[in-house]
């Protein structure tokens, strides 16, 4: 009996340690290298989404953050994502227009897609008027063996900073500013501004050393993290050229077709999650941020000179029409944004005037 009771005992410790050697095997690890630093906001966020994926998953899913330039320079993370270098990378899907110029509407479509299609809508046009499905499309259209998903959405990005206050498109006009890359910088061009682009981590120095004279970011809270209030004071938070932005995370379309049905789903759950997640971090945050730079660090805010509004609205209507008729994806794309536009912009844009002049009365009052 004893020889018995030992040897159940010993065939359940085997049973129980091969179980735990096959749930470690289960384990699948998505390293996701960013393009920007483990301090920025968006890290913080996506680290919140692998926490969800991990307990939607119960931990047969993790998400490790890799800081950027962990395996492959920036400019070569969607290539590493493809090859499978690198399990998965999180970027601004604008960043890779150079492969295709659809991506531009995705991950920033310049003046709101031309349409008025602010932040919010945007969600409302990806989640429930076709854009997911277009989204889907992207990936083969660019020739890359991707999956991606849709986490942070913010805007609209501040216009920027400079050195002296601009009253006018002249005054913007004398400045050499960074921009995004893409169609949304290109458009500061053929408006007549110095456009530089050039990654996050180059701009601080650039002003330094004055290679730039101005620059724009996002929003207060990364801009400040990034120092720009160390070396510009004036500030200018309404811009077109980045109404809507997103950040997106990609994964390997072969590991990502390895995961189980249960899994996938999980991924999808928590990319939802993070749309809504990310946007009430974002205003809190931002608040926060704004506050700090203008009483304690000599911030000036000021408003977007007048003239800027319709000189980048033609001109980024312009780049659009020129994109639309070369390219039958991007027409596609955009045409959907644009049937979304006609019924959703009027109702939306009537409300958000509301929430406008609610807001303001508050903050003028202040």
């Amino acid at each position: 009996m004893r020889f018995m009771k030992t040897f159940t005992m010993g065939v359940a410790a085997a049973m129980t340690a091969g179980m735990a050697i096959s749930t470690a095997s289960a384990e699948t690890v998505l390293r996701i290298q960013s393009v920007i630093s483990a301090k920025a906001d968006e890290v913080v966020m996506l680290k919140a989404f692998g926490d969800d994926v991990a307990a939607l998953t119960g931990g047969s899913v993790r998400i490790e953050v890799l800081p950027a330039g962990a395996i492959v320079d920036n400019k070569a993370l969607i290539d590493a994502v493809d090859a499978g270098l690198v399990e998965g990378g999180f970027a601004w899907t604008h960043y890779w227009s150079g492969k295709h110029p659809a991506a531009m509407l995705f991950g920033s479509p310049v003046a709101g897609a031309g349409v008025g299609i602010d932040n919010i809508a945007f969600l409302s046009w990806y989640l429930n008027a076709g854009g997911k499905e277009l989204y889907e499309r992207l990936w083969d259209e660019m020739g890359v063996n991707i999956k991606g998903f849709m986490l942070q959405p913010v805007g609209p990005e501040a216009l920027g900073w400079f050195k002296e206050p601009i009253n006018s498109m002249d005054d913007f006009r004398k400045y050499r500013f960074r921009t995004p890359p893409g169609i949304p910088g290109q458009t500061y061009k053929d408006i007549g501004v110095a456009s530089v682009a050039m990654g996050g981590g180059d701009i601080l120095p650039a002003l330094e050393n004055g290679t730039i004279d101005a620059a724009e970011w996002c929003c207060p809270k990364p801009d400040s993290v990034f120092g720009f209030q160390k070396v510009l004071k004036h500030y200018y938070l309404q811009g077109l050229h980045q109404v809507v932005v997103n950040a997106d995370m990609y994964i390997n379309g072969d590991v990502y077709d390895a995961l189980t049905d249960h899994e996938k789903k999980s991924l999808e759950v928590a990319a939802n999650a993070s749309l809504i997640k990310s946007m009430a971090y974002r205003i809190y945050e931002n608040g926060k941020a704004l506050k700090d730079l203008t009483e304690n660090h000599g911030v000036i805010l000021h408003d977007t000179p007048s003239d800027y509004f319709p000189a980048y609205m033609n001109a980024a209507k312009a780049s659009l029409e020129k994109n639309a008729a070369e390219n039958e994806f991007f027409a596609e794309v955009w045409q959907s944004q644009k049937d979304f536009a006609a019924i959703a912009v009027p109702f939306w844009a009537g409300a958000q005037t509301s929430n406008a002049k609610l807001g303001k009365a508050f903050a003028d009052a202040q």
